[in-house]
């Protein structure tokens, strides 16, 4: 099939706020030798691309300067060295940007199916969530069946995964958010115990269940000597972000007295092979949970493209539960 010469898109017009974000045309991409090129039918809005629109995250060497790391469509064109997709295969993708456009072009290694039975919609949710949450809860945070585990900001899309993840593989899940509304969320989706931090002290109550065998952070700041206190001997630290800071004073005592490990990454500046190995993780590991509906995105609302600046609005006023999508 021939494709169209150029493509809607949203640009980030210089670093600010939502309001940066403007309606633009661009040439549609054309794939390299290992890349597939999908035509988007939605797009994942991600706390990554405000950090990007903020001029706080740059794209990686070689990747699109437009914000989206993650959608679902229709794989409309292959490069040279690509043998496992069709033109025409539904996919959801992790994508090194360019996501808030109608045409995207990704490392096809970096392309799953859409899973059986799921929307579109709901597989644009997929990628970035579950690759960053696959990645540093199992593979790096290594999550066993009856460990202890906690996720701050549960009712988020980081965190309504690795809540459903943790549970499916049979660990003990804990959760903090910021209202009842968001704790009951948690709750439902398999939180043992959904901590409101507005009204409660998070390292009391872990401390009273025995301490965390791992915790996933992504507040940060104060939260780092918190966290701490509140893992258990052997305990794991795994940090993904930084909502309120990335300096805090440590007492590394603890960290010793207690044999902790205290780690981190971010997902978009590893190399495509390490990408390449969480998507194959996923395929045989979480898309038979998928697909069995065991696990699936939370949905919270869904913005027209060139309503990104809304979309982001939303996102950064902390009102959602589970994920933000763009209809292309």
């Amino acid at each position: 099939m021939s494709l169209p010469e150029m493509m809607r898109a949203i640009e980030i017009s210089e670093a600010g706020g939502p309001e940066v974000l403007k309606p633009c045309t661009r040439p549609v991409p054309t794939p390299k030798a290992d890349e597939i090129v999908i035509k988007l039918a939605y797009a994942g809005v991600n706390r990554p691309d405000a950090l990007q629109r903020a001029g706080l995250y740059n794209p990686p060497p070689g990747a699109s300067d437009l914000p989206g790391l993650e959608g679902a469509g229709e794989v409309v064109a292959l490069g040279a060295a690509v043998s496992d997709w069709r033109i025409g295969d539904h996919v959801c993708a992790l994508l090194p940007g360019g996501g808030y456009a109608e045409y995207v072009a990704t490392p096809a290694a970096h392309a799953l199916p859409v899973p059986k039975g799921m929307s579109l919609k709901e597989a644009a949710c997929l990628p970035e969530t579950f690759f960053t949450v696959w990645s540093n809860v199992f593979m790096r945070g290594g999550l066993q069946a009856g460990e202890r585990f906690l996720v701050h900001g549960g009712s988020s899309g980081i965190g309504t995964t690795a809540i459903q993840l943790a549970r499916a593989f049979g660990a003990r899940v804990f959760a903090t958010a910021g209202s009842d509304e968001k704790c009951k969320a948690c709750a439902g989706l398999g939180a043992e115990r959904a901590i409101n931090y507005r009204e409660e002290d998070f390292v009391d109550v872990v401390k009273s269940e025995g301490g965390m065998n791992l915790i996933l952070d992504m507040v940060g700041d104060s939260y780092i000597p918190c966290n701490i206190k509140a893992l258990a001997m052997e305990g794991r630290l795994v940090n993904i972000a930084f909502l309120q800071g990335s300096k805090a004073e440590v007492n590394f005592a603890q960290v010793m007295m207690k044999r902790l490990t205290l780690t981190g990454s971010t997902l978009r500046p590893q190399s495509d092979e390490a990408k390449a190995k969480i998507a194959a993780a996923l395929l045989t590991k979480v898309w038979p949970l998928i697909e069995a509906g065991q696990v699936g995105p939370v949905m919270d609302s869904t913005y027209a493209l060139d309503d990104a600046a809304k979309a982001h609005a939303h996102m950064e006023s902390g009102a959602h539960i589970g994920k933000i999508v763009l209809e292309i």
